[in-house]
C-alpha cells in the first residue's frame, strides 16, 4: 500500500491520472471515502489517464457511466444507493467485475461488503480517500503495477 497527501482536487485528479495510464483491460478499482472525499476527482484523473476527454460525472442516479474513446473503456459505478446485497445483485454489478476495459467502483465496500470473495481471476485495486481538511486528502491506495 501506498500513502499520498492530496492538498487539491488537482492533486488527486493526478493520482487518478497516473494510475490511469498504467490501467490494463480488466482491471477492477475499488473507491472508498466519505461523501465529498474526491472520489469522483480521482475517476476524472483516470479517465484522462486513459486518453479519455469528454466530461466525467458521478453516476449516482444511472449506477453506471461508461466512457469510451480512450485508450481502454472505463465503466464508472456509483454503489450509493444500493444498501442490500439483493439491490446489488438486482442492478447487474457482477458484469462489471470482469470488464472488457477497467472498471471504477465508488462505494465499493458495498459489494465486497455483501460478497467478501468475489472470485476474480486477480486482485481488485483498491483506493481509499480520506478528508483531513477543507481541501486536503489522504489517499491510500494499492500500487499500479499489473
Amino acid at each position: 500500500m501506498a500513502t499520498l497527501i492530496s492538498h487539491s482536487p488537482a492533486d488527486t485528479e493526478a493520482l487518478g491520472e497516473r494510475m490511469g495510464r498504467q490501467a490494463q483491460c480488466g482491471w477492477v478499482i475499488a473507491l472508498s471515502g466519505d461523501l465529498g472525499a474526491g472520489k469522483t476527482q480521482f475517476v476524472k484523473g483516470l479517465a484522462r489517464g486513459l486518453g479519455f476527454t469528454g466530461r466525467v460525472h458521478s453516476p449516482t442516479f444511472t449506477l453506471v457511466n461508461e466512457y469510451a474513446g480512450g485508450r481502454l473503456t472505463l465503466f464508472h459505478l456509483d454503489l450509493y444507493r444500493l444498501e442490500t446485497a439483493e439491490q446489488l445483485a438486482s442492478a447487474g454489478i457482477e458484469d462489471f467485475l470482469t470488464p472488457d476495459g477497467v472498471a471504477v467502483i465508488e462505494w465499493a465496500e458495498r459489494i465486497f461488503a455483501a460478497r467478501p470473495d468475489p472470485g476474480l481471476p486477480f486482485p481488485v485495486k483498491k483506493v481509499r480517500l480520506e478528508i483531513t481538511g477543507d481541501t486536503g486528502r489522504k489517499i491510500i491506495y494499492d500500487h499500479f503495477g499489473a
